[in-house]
């Protein structure tokens, strides 16, 4: 994958690992037990969003970030592009770390809001997405509500998104198309448009 973007771009996403793991002793960004597969597993999952976007344009609206994955690993691959980023974390100790990694990684185009996702604003996203958040039907409510009309959302889950999708079907309408994972055998990339409830 590193040799898929720039050598500045890989730098400020190394420089973005070293922060992640100098503050996760504190509040637990991601789960100790995956540091010594950190790159494959944050860092590589993340990227392979984005290698689907076209056009690289518009509002991203990460929601759940956590730690940053996958919003700021995109927004370190796009810093280039005429993208924005929303950062949506509820937690204010993760929304100060995510302020803090903006900050050093130089990321003017990002912001992030803290606040519980259901209580922001319509968003009015060309972009969503979100990594290991919530239930797909739970998720999709959230996609509704801060995805624009013509939005595109991208769902990175795991084992049982194929379940997932079949309980959300009973409460929603929606495009589909499945990729597999990059990281996982068993889990997916999903691109998700055209939500609606039934």
């Amino acid at each position: 994958m590193s040799n898929d973007v720039s050598r500045e771009t890989e730098e400020r996403l190394h420089a973005f690992q070293a922060l992640v793991k100098k503050w996760n002793p504190r509040i637990n960004l991601v789960s100790s037990s995956t540091l010594s597969v950190f790159w494959d597993r944050h860092i590589v999952d993340s990227l392979q969003i984005s290698q689907h976007i076209l056009p690289k344009c518009g509002r991203w609206v990460d929601l759940g970030s956590g730690g940053g994955f996958p919003g700021v690993v995109l927004a370190v691959v796009f810093a280039e592009q005429d993208l924005d980023f929303i950062l949506v974390e509820s937690d204010q100790r993760k929304a100060t770390f995510l302020r803090t990694a903006i900050r050093e990684l130089s990321l003017d185009k990002v912001k992030v809001i803290c606040d519980r996702i259901e209580n922001v604003p319509p968003l009015q996203a060309d972009h969503v997405s979100a990594r290991a958040l919530a239930p797909l039907s739970l998720l999709l409510s959230f996609v509704d509500r801060h995805m624009s009309r013509d939005g595109t959302a991208w769902l990175l889950k795991g084992e049982n998104w194929q379940r997932e999708v079949q309980e959300a079907q009973s409460d929603w309408a929606f495009n589909l198309e499945s990729f597999p994972s990059m990281t996982s055998s068993e889990a997916a990339l999903l691109k998700v448009s055209e939500v609606s409830h039934v």
